[in-house]
């Protein structure tokens, strides 16, 4: 198919709900490591890597090599039976995962991973009211919606009960009006009145992203977590750490952004960048959490061979190559470039994030902070124009995100600002054109 038949069926033969970024679509014709090339030749730069996903790079020859060999040999059984890829796994994943988590069930996306969640925290606390954050995004079935705080992703008719959201800790717009660390995480002792209040005063748990993705990565205080852990599990729930965008080493030196916080979960979720591409969803709790799950449970592709063989190579090559250490470092170098930035052009009105999981707020005003949501898009069509690709996300749309492979490199760093750079004078001038 050629460049404009490709975009004419997804007019035609997709759903309308299927979005893209750019006002044409780029259509995507092959990829490798930290480059993605068009259908025209073009290569772009990818410091998003396809929503957090490409962790190694794209087809990264080690995790292919693994997933040719196992393509070859078993493709699929379903969970009725054992498998050495699955079981494996399993076992890898208990020996990097905090605290007493250690068991595992495998789907095939974030959004089972999180609809497995709540159901385990159901049955394990015999309560069905579950606690999530304002701005979060945990997926897109009818209770992932329900439990996503951005009104964006959230489609009339689809919303469940049982569910009450809680001020997240946006200290650049903090809801409360106050500035941290003054502000004593009010955001967080909130929480309290929140379950008195709109709960039956015992709930099943909490459900929260470690950094909020597609709310603009959000990055909260690091006592956050600890104080909300200590009041839901007071009021008789689990903490469930929703790891779909921030795990397998992303915000830098740990596995689990979690760890970022001091606080340790009853239940993890994960999908993503455990696959590099390839669909698989993780759900991982304490024994105790997955022995409520009573009765029989498959997932038809969940613990696939192929999915679950590329997953531990994922999780090998990362700790092999140290590539946690690399995000550390490598992502404290890109938030220098970013800050840089932030002293150049007033469109940015603040930078955060953590280790190769960085973003920029972008306001027409720093004294206002008046979303900047007409100059984003421009600033994506600049981008796009110089060959970078970035992401975009927030409440208003106004949040460029940053997120590439975890085995990058300063010299792609150095490229990436450039670009960003140009695509920021671009933008301000109002000019899109390539360079």
């Amino acid at each position: 198919m050629t460049k404009d038949e490709i975009v004419l069926a997804n007019q035609d033969f997709l759903f309308p709900a299927v979005f893209h970024y750019y006002k044409e679509p780029l259509v995507i014709a092959r990829a490798k490591d930290q480059f993605v090339y068009d259908t025209d030749g073009n290569q772009y730069l990818d410091f998003f890597g396809g929503i957090l996903t490409i962790s190694v790079g794209h087809c990264n020859d080690r995790v292919n090599a693994a997933v040719h060999q196992q393509i070859d040999r078993l493709e699929h059984v379903s969970t009725v039976f054992a498998t050495e890829p699955q079981a494996a796994l399993a076992k890898r994943l208990a020996e990097i995962a905090p605290g007493n988590v250690r068991q595992s069930f495998f789907t095939n996306s974030g959004t089972e991973a999180n609809e497995t969640a709540i159901l385990a925290a159901r049955c394990y606390t015999g309560s069905a009211e579950i606690i999530a954050l304002r701005h979060s995004y945990h997926g897109r079935s009818a209770l992932a919606m329900s439990l996503t705080g951005t009104s964006t992703w959230r489609l009339a008719g689809a919303m469940q009960p049982g569910i009450v959201h809680t001020a997240n800790a946006y200290c650049y717009r903090c809801p409360f009006g106050l500035t941290y660390p003054s502000c004593n995480v009010q955001c967080a002792r909130d929480l309290e009145d929140v379950i008195r209040s709109s709960t039956h005063g015992r709930v099943a748990g909490i459900i929260a992203e470690p950094i909020q993705g597609v709310g603009g990565f959000i990055t909260p205080p690091r006592e956050y977590f600890q104080i909300v852990a200590e009041i839901v599990r007071r009021h008789g729930g689990i903490f469930i750490s929703d790891e779909v965008q921030t795990a397998w080493g992303r915000t830098g030196g740990k596995w689990w952004g979690i760890e970022q916080y001091g606080v340790q979960p009853d239940v993890i979720t994960s999908a993503k960048g455990l696959g590099n591409g390839l669909p698989i969803g993780l759900t991982m709790a304490t024994p105790e959490v997955a022995a409520g799950l009573r009765g029989a449970s498959i997932s038809t592709f969940g613990g696939n061979p192929v999915t679950t063989t590329a997953a531990k190579a994922v999780i090998d090559l990362v700790d092999e190559q140290n590539l946690m250490a690399n995000a550390a470092e490598t992502g404290a170098y890109l938030r220098e470039k970013l800050d840089e930035l932030r002293e150049k052009h007033p469109l940015i009105g603040e930078v955060r994030g953590m280790g190769l999981m960085q973003a920029l707020e972008l306001v027409r005003s720093r004294t206002t902070k008046e979303p900047a949501v007409e100059e984003t898009a421009r600033l994506m069509e600049a981008a796009r124009a110089n060959r970078l690709l970035i992401g975009k996300g927030g409440m208003f749309g106004n949040v460029i995100r940053i997120s590439p492979p975890l085995n990058i490199r300063q010299a792609d760093v150095d490229a990436f600002a450039r670009a960003l750079d140009a695509s920021l004078v671009q933008c301000a001038a109002g000019d899109v054109s390539p360079r």
